[in-house]
């Protein structure tokens, strides 16, 4: 505890949520990155492909985000355990996100044999469905190895050493990428599996990436330091403990990917074209989104250790040094949306298409563009605060704020207006900037009302 506090008096709270949160955004960025080629690539191999990729890319997130939020929120606990400076609970901790995971694996396997009956409820083309249906059940097969991932990184995240989580993704994003490029197209020697090659090359990064993180988190050192071999055995109670505060944390997640998952698929009623300029724009605003939730969980960490140290202030000082920076980082964002939307949008132009007939999915981007311009403040205020509360424990509200959210703002005006109304595109995005706005003001209130400054996670 006194190396800490020394830490946070020489650095301030902006270096402090550089030093934790920055590997974390570059993080997130390099997900992003992979993401965001993996969607550059198969647009260019077939526009059905592109139609394919999000709303399947998305279902396959929608089941591991309850799994995935709930594992890696052993972060939360760690950082509270490492504020206190009870570190002999470190491992337990962490014992019990792996028995999580390994619970979690069985259910993946189970999913990746019913896409056929999910996709039919979508009623896309029948090429776009069979896309579909490959991409979804290849990625649940090599879903188990995401959330050992996610717990894996929750350790070094709770510790506050963020970097060892940055050069792993990275490490995967440079494996990804190429292996991506030659599993789709068949170059070299690889073959030509278009959309299952994609599935395939994310799978194996993320197997890569949970074994390498492994293999860290089990070194001699971290195993004498957090009695990490000693704590092997199930703990009944912890276990419960970590369900009960990260299952709210996975199922926030999952609403919030049920809600995007539904609006594709809505939108994929509207015509083929406008689904295209939604996933567009929808992977490009992954620019700004993925980097927020690493500042996101930034916060949720030093807030964690701050309260486990019974340091309520700093938590405060550290929450608004995060929202000033995550701020300037979107404003520099919003920037780029805004003077180079056509470069944006190019990149995603099947080969052998026309200027002319890929100009009302670029027109139509460009619009969608600008309504993301005006949502991305308010993204700032969800996450940061969002992140605030989640390193106290309160998960349980953000949850509850979610779900009103998601149904009131965006799935029952979603199906009102667009299947029985036909009130079109534009609506559809207005009803998703209803949906950001509104969480964000519950989560500023929330925040400001200060009930977060008194709960804790651990015993």
């Amino acid at each position: 505890m006194y190396i800490m506090h020394t830490q946070q008096k020489r650095t301030g709270p902006h270096g402090e949520v550089i030093r934790v949160s920055f590997p974390l955004v570059l993080s997130m960025g390099a997900t992003t990155v992979m993401e965001f080629t993996d969607r550059v690539f198969l647009g260019r191999y077939s526009l059905d492909a592109l139609a394919a990729a999000v709303p399947s890319g998305l279902m396959a997130l929608l089941v591991m985000s309850v799994f995935i939020g709930t594992g890696g929120y052993v972060s939360v606990f760690v950082a509270q355990y490492t504020g206190a400076g009870r570190l002999d609970k470190v491992g337990r901790v962490l014992w019990q996100g792996v028995y999580f995971a390994l619970a979690a694996t069985v259910v993946f396997v189970a999913c990746s044999f019913v896409g056929d009956h999910v996709f039919d409820l979508m009623n896309h083309s029948p090429e776009v469905k069979k896309l579909e249906v490959v991409y979804f059940s290849i990625l649940c097969l090599f879903a188990g190895f995401q959330v050992l991932g996610a717990v894996f990184s929750g350790f070094f995240m709770g510790l506050g050493r963020t970097r060892p989580v940055m050069l792993v993704t990275l490490f995967g994003m440079c494996l990804n990428i190429p292996l991506d490029y030659c599993l789709i197209n068949g170059v070299w020697l690889f073959p030509q599996w278009g959309m299952q090659g994609a599935a395939v090359a994310t799978g194996m990064s993320w197997v890569v990436v949970a074994t390498v993180l492994g293999c860290l988190v089990f070194s001699p050192g971290h195993g004498r330091d957090f009695s990490l071999f000693a704590s092997v055995r199930p703990d009944a109670t912890l276990f419960k403990r970590l369900v009960r505060f990260g299952f709210p944390n996975g199922f926030q997640f999952f609403l919030d990917i049920f809600a995007f998952t539904v609006f594709t698929a809505i939108v994929g009623h509207i015509g083929v074209q406008e689904l295209a300029a939604t996933n567009i724009v929808l992977n490009i605003n992954g620019i700004a989104f993925m980097p927020l939730v690493g500042f996101s969980l930034g916060t949720s960490i030093l807030v964690g250790q701050a309260l486990g140290g019974g340091n309520p202030p700093w938590a405060e000082r550290v929450t608004m040094a995060s929202m000033q920076i995550a701020a300037a980082y979107t404003v520099c964002v919003g920037i780029i949306y805004l003077i180079f939307p056509e470069a944006l949008l190019g990149l995603f132009k099947p080969v052998g298409f026309t200027a002319g007939e890929y100009a009302y999915v670029m027109e139509t981007g460009k619009s969608l563009l600008y309504i993301v311009l005006v949502y991305l403040g308010f993204d700032v205020m969800t996450f940061v605060f969002a992140g605030a509360l989640k390193g106290a424990g309160d998960t349980a509200f953000i949850m509850k704020a979610t779900a009103v959210a998601a149904l009131g703002c965006m799935l029952v005006p979603l199906s009102i207006g667009i299947l029985w109304l036909g009130l079109g595109l534009w609506f559809a995005w207005s009803c998703v900037l209803c949906y950001i706005v509104f969480l964000s003001l519950c989560m500023l209130v929330r925040y400001h009302l200060g009930r977060w400054r008194e709960m804790l996670v651990i015993d």
